[in-house]
């Protein structure tokens, strides 16, 4: 069992969207508390080998497609929580600053980010909504409420994250009275493969060290996987609209 790991999702259904990195770290995580899982990923070897680690059902789909998403949920007839964790860096599609920032990229970026938060975030509420409530978290970043001008670069992801915090929000409001739970997790900089890039500059490197404290240097994604797995139990059942940010001291160090 990882560490601190209780059992309290003994008996529970979650789903985990994604399957490396914070995603991975999360799917086992959950599973070491007694979840039984099911995975969605866009590609097939990395969400095999996963589901076959922690001994989990999934499905292959892209998030940012409606008819994916939607079969990817359909073989679900209930849900008790959500850890929808797709997401990546918009640089690959030439996310930047902003006077830099082609349509094409903002559009792909936002997909990538907020669409695929959107369809998960629905296809779970759907179920959940038949089965009398559940536990929705989602991943968004310090880069929509606390930005570095020279570290935190990537406008159009930003604009996306701040986005899933809306749409949390308004989902926690929301869904409340069904008792449907929505929270967020704003992790700062996280060893995973969207941030390889940025682990191998030494100046981010140093950076982040000042700015994280805490960590000493980029945060672990079981420190992620940890406060998903809290959102997801009944430990926070009076917890709802809340952005978490797990950070090492990110929003509370200046980083000099």
């Amino acid at each position: 069992m990882a560490d601190g790991a209780t059992g309290r999702l003994t008996g529970r259904v979650c789903v985990v969207t994604g399957a490396t990195g914070i995603a991975a770290a999360t799917a086992r995580r959950l599973a070491a508390e007694g979840a039984t899982l099911h995975i969605i990923s866009i590609v097939e070897e990395d969400v095999r080998s996963l589901a076959e680690e922690v001994s989990a059902t999934w499905a292959v789909a892209d998030l940012t497609d409606e008819q994916q998403a939607e079969a990817a949920f359909a073989p679900l007839e209930r849900l008790d929580a959500l850890a929808a964790i797709v997401g990546g860096s918009g640089r690959m599609f030439g996310d930047g600053f902003l006077h830099d920032v082609s349509l094409d990229a903002w559009q792909a970026t936002l997909a990538l980010n907020l669409t695929t938060s959107f369809l998960a975030t629905r296809e779970g509420l759907r179920i959940m909504r038949r089965n009398g409530g559940g536990s929705i978290v989602l991943v968004a970043s310090v880069a929509a409420f606390n930005p570095v001008p020279d570290m935190t670069g990537s406008h159009s992801y930003s604009a996306a994250k701040a986005g899933v915090i809306g749409m949390a929000r308004a989902v926690a409001a929301t869904y409340g009275p069904e008792q449907i739970r929505c929270n967020v997790i704003a992790p700062s900089l996280v060893t995973t493969p969207m941030s390889r890039r940025a682990a191998s500059d030494p100046t981010t490197v140093a950076f982040a060290a000042r700015k994280q404290p805490l960590a000493g240097g980029f945060l672990d994604p079981a420190d992620i996987a940890a406060t998903a797995a809290f959102l997801c139990s009944d430990d926070s059942r009076q917890v709802t609209g809340q952005i978490i940010a797990v950070d090492g001291g990110w929003t509370v160090t200046d980083g000099r």
